[in-house]
């Protein structure tokens, strides 16, 4: 397996001095996705055949789950169980992960290729003059005020993510998702020089893994807290998500359209709520 870190030569300057050194840069590189599957051919029928989806840039590493939580959050699988089969191996130009579905999966081959756009371009609605968020609803309805979190809880995130974060360590340069309990203990986390790609990551890992759907989830984010973000984890049925940066307002809108808790701005012992209040079980006093 290709490594997620490469050692280059650097040229490394101050105001006073200059010198030869190496440094360790997070790798980046393509990956095509194949799928064998059952499509809508013309004349409507439905053949299986295997279809080149398109190529995606990732940090080498959970090529496996990268190809089925994308998959799974375009709707293109709906369970676990929708896979038959994941090979890995080398395409002409990276790596390759050729997916092979069940005989009762039927894809719509134009959304499946519009979701590697999607994975190329970062905008899952880019072209879009209005976003309709009621078209992003979750398979089922949030449950209401569950999980309750507690602040220090969510105080506490921040560092845990960090602390399990080997490459950014390594690095700096790698986006990280976790997914943890109401608690605030770790369950897994994904790197990967995609903020996409890493929550992707960690998404098929769960839906691989039977963890999903949880309504005891929490998934935390070490950037920004976009649309498509959100989008992915109202697919995977979270409850609460935090971003240690801010959230952009569709992705506010979207998460309380459906009741996702969405915090923002977790570092330093602070945090903003913009969706979904009432999972976060501040005393009654600092409440008023």
């Amino acid at each position: 397996m290709t490594p997620s870190t490469a050692h280059v030569p650097i040229r490394r300057i101050t105001d006073e001095t200059a010198s030869d050194a190496e440094d360790l840069l997070a790798v980046e590189e393509p990956l095509e996705i194949v799928v064998v599957a059952r499509a809508r051919a013309e004349g409507g029928r439905a053949e299986r055949a295997e279809r080149r989806l398109g190529i995606t840039m990732r940090t080498p590493g959970h090529d496996r789950e990268l190809a089925i939580g994308l998959l799974f959050a375009e709707g293109v699988i709906t369970r676990a169980a929708d896979v038959v089969a994941v090979e890995e191996g080398a395409g002409a130009s990276g790596g390759l992960v050729r997916v092979t579905l069940g005989d009762d999966v039927l894809i719509d081959l134009g959304r499946t290729e519009r979701a590697l756009a999607v994975a190329n371009a970062s905008c899952g609605v880019c072209g879009k003059a209005s976003v309709d968020v009621s078209a992003f609803a979750p398979p089922a309805p949030l449950a209401a005020g569950a999980p309750r979190i507690a602040p220090r809880v969510v105080h506490g995130l921040a560092a845990r993510l960090r602390a399990a974060q080997p490459v950014f360590g390594q690095t700096g340069a790698l986006h990280a998702a976790a997914l943890f309990d109401a608690g605030g203990a770790l369950v897994d986390l994904r790197e990967d020089v995609g903020r996409h790609n890493a929550v992707d990551k960690l998404v098929g890992a769960a839906l691989l893994a039977g963890r999903l759907p949880d309504p005891g989830a929490v998934l935390m984010v070490s950037g920004r807290a976009g649309f498509e973000l959100v989008q992915k984890a109202l697919r995977a049925s979270i409850p609460v998500m935090v971003a240690v940066g801010a959230p952009s307002s569709l992705a506010a809108e979207l998460a309380a359209a459906h009741g996702m808790t969405l915090v923002g701005f977790a570092r330093d012992a602070r945090f903003n709520v913009y969706a979904g209040a009432e999972r976060v079980a501040v005393p009654a006093e600092a409440a008023r």
